[in-house]
């Protein structure tokens, strides 16, 4: 039986920072992502898609803000749900313009389940939107009451509710899509976010971090494989100092004390380790792979510790060797 990965891209690989958001600028990024997805396609591999969300509904909220007086503002998690049509559209044709024929997409809408008592809606800590300057934050917050936060030394920007995502209420189609033979589009910006009132589900105001739903829908359908696709090669410790250093094979033990010892900030590769290690120690000679896309099938391949041109694999805890050895 074919093995399954799930891959997750990040919102910013689809918006670069510096670009002002163009869909020329985002199809041309999209089609990037694709070449490696589909690399993993012609390998064998089932795969299914994750994608964040966090610029463009940042960006999308602005409109809707600036438009209000025209026209009824939208909730938080109905962005979400524009996002994710808008972005699943994107990427399903970036693969079919790389895969031609040989592989069928599918973009399917999803919703995640959260606790309504998650302690993350008291805490906002995910960023959306675009960057700003300290001063234009300031005046940001004041102005429209968002919380603000700066994020891992690139600028400010909102930060909104993130809690822990429980399941995919789609989780049957998903993998009877798998099954018949297309590749999933899904997940965007972590998922629709839903919770339980009065016994029916309702959305949310928040937006799931997508390395976390990538890790959950992984889980669910049984997968071997957690791919986070970033705009670094590998993780680094000490980022931005004289001893920074890559990591590209370490174990789960490992990546909690990096975790614990504050290596990856929480607005950029902390969720990515941290994703990548509850994925792993749920079992089944499982591995997970953060790099970038051109380093995606070559780090999945990568059987040695030593070898420092590929991205980090994070394997189960003691392992050498780690899955598909």
């Amino acid at each position: 039986m074919a093995r399954t990965a799930v891959v997750a891209v990040g919102g910013n690989a689809l918006l670069a920072q510096g670009e002002n958001g163009t869909y020329e600028q985002q199809r041309a990024n999209a089609g990037a992502m694709a070449v490696s997805i589909c690399a993993l396609l012609d390998a064998g591999w089932r795969v299914a898609v994750v994608h964040g969300n966090g610029p463009q509904v940042g960006n999308l909220a602005i409109q809707q803000e600036l438009g209000r007086t025209e026209v009824p503002a939208m909730p938080l998690f109905s962005l979400g749900a524009m996002t994710e049509g808008q972005l699943g559209s994107l990427i399903a044709i970036a693969l079919y313009g790389v895969c031609g024929p040989r592989h069928r997409i599918a973009a399917l809408l999803s919703h995640v389940i959260v606790d309504l008592d998650d302690p993350a809606f008291a805490q906002p800590t995910k960023p959306i939107g675009p960057f700003f300057s300290e001063r234009r934050a300031t005046a940001l917050a004041e102005s429209r009451g968002w919380d603000i936060t700066e994020d891992a030394g690139r600028g400010f920007r909102r930060v909104v509710p993130s809690p822990d995502p429980k399941g995919f209420v789609e989780i049957e189609a998903i993998g009877c899509l798998l099954d018949a033979g297309h590749v999933v589009v899904t997940g965007g910006g972590g998922g629709i976010p839903v919770g339980r009132r009065e016994g029916v589900w309702d959305g949310v105001d928040a937006v799931i971090d997508k390395d976390y739903a990538a890790a959950e829908l992984a889980h669910q359908i049984g997968a071997d494989a957690l791919v986070l696709i970033t705009a670094v090669d590998a993780v680094q410790l000490d980022f931005g100092k004289k001893t920074q250093r890559r990591l590209t094979w370490i174990d789960t033990e490992e990546a909690e004390r990096h975790l614990m010892a504050g290596q990856f900030p929480a607005g950029s590769m902390g969720p990515k380790v941290s994703a990548a290690v509850r994925f792993v120690e749920r079992g089944g000679g499982r591995v997970a792979v953060i790099t970038t896309p051109t380093l995606v099938a070559d780090t999945l391949n990568n059987h040695d510790p030593a070898n420092e041109s590929v991205g980090t694999r994070i394997v189960p805890e003691n392992s050498r060797q780690g899955a598909f050895a």
